[in-house]
């Protein structure tokens, strides 16, 4: 059985790693969960949900992979750990992870992937690879810079611990924290209220963060004619001028073109 999988309700995409009770990620589950993000990056889908089954999104890598490996290994397998975990950034629309219990390492890594962040109450996030000797394999290290800073990046990656769900929302790097019981179901509804916008903009604007994160507001501000033209003379964005015009805000309704 997959140890991740993805499936599309309406415009809602929802990609699951299903290996609990730790979810631990090996090469199996990274290769999974690559095909998986493949399949929701095809599927149409205008949001999509990022969650894990059990009590714990992830606690990381499984360790044993890492044993006996030369460098040439070593970056054989990073590579794929890289391009699993990436994936989630390359996505054009909008994608919510929603993470409890242990959201560690790897688990962390493809929270960080994500757009936006909901984590439960009583949740436990960090990049702990300093307690085996490594540092983060999936760009973890970069992704936290972007969201919380580069003090809090390096505190958080060289003391290799792991801080609750409410330390990381007051870092910047969640969103939400909620309680567990009500977490998947909330992170859902939100994911379906982002596949409701207008999709062409929402792709837009992750476009412009990820060059003013990776590049700077110039480089940003010089994509911004080319993108901002294909979304101004999208199918969403002209009915929701004239809506505004005839009705008021808040009456429009976007097809995703």
């Amino acid at each position: 059985m997959a140890k991740a999988r993805f499936s599309l309700d309406g415009n809602v995409g929802e990609i699951v790693i299903g290996d609990p009770p730790l979810n631990l990620f090996g090469l199996e589950l990274a290769r999974d969960l690559a095909r998986a993000t493949g399949e929701a990056r095809d599927s149409g889908a205008r949001a999509i949900l990022v969650r894990a089954e059990g009590d714990n999104f992830s606690a990381g890598a499984n360790v044993e992979i890492f044993l006996g490996r030369d460098e040439n290994a070593a970056r054989e397998l990073l590579e794929e750990f890289m391009t699993a975990i990436r994936q989630f950034a390359e996505i054009d629309v909008p994608t919510v992870a929603a993470v409890q219990g242990l959201c560690l390492a790897a688990g962390l890594e493809v929270a960080l992937s994500c757009d936006l962040i909901w984590a439960a109450e009583g949740a436990q996030l960090g990049l702990v690879e300093a307690v085996i000797g490594a540092t983060p394999f999936g760009g973890g290290t970069q992704r936290l810079v972007a969201r919380a800073g580069a003090g809090r990046a390096a505190e958080a990656v060289l003391t290799g611990r792991a801080y609750p769900a409410q330390t990381m929302l007051e870092w910047g790097v969640v969103n939400r924290v909620v309680p567990g019981e009500d977490l998947h179901e909330k992170a859902r509804a939100f994911a379906g209220r982002l596949a409701e916008g207008p999709t062409l903009a929402h792709a837009a604007t992750k476009q412009m963060i990820g060059l003013a994160v990776d590049a700077g507001v110039e480089t940003a501000d010089a994509a911004l004619p080319d993108a901002g033209a294909r979304v101004m003379a999208s199918q969403d964005l002209q009915n929701g001028a004239r809506t505004l015009l005839e009705k008021g805000p808040g009456h429009a309704t976007f097809v995703g073109r």
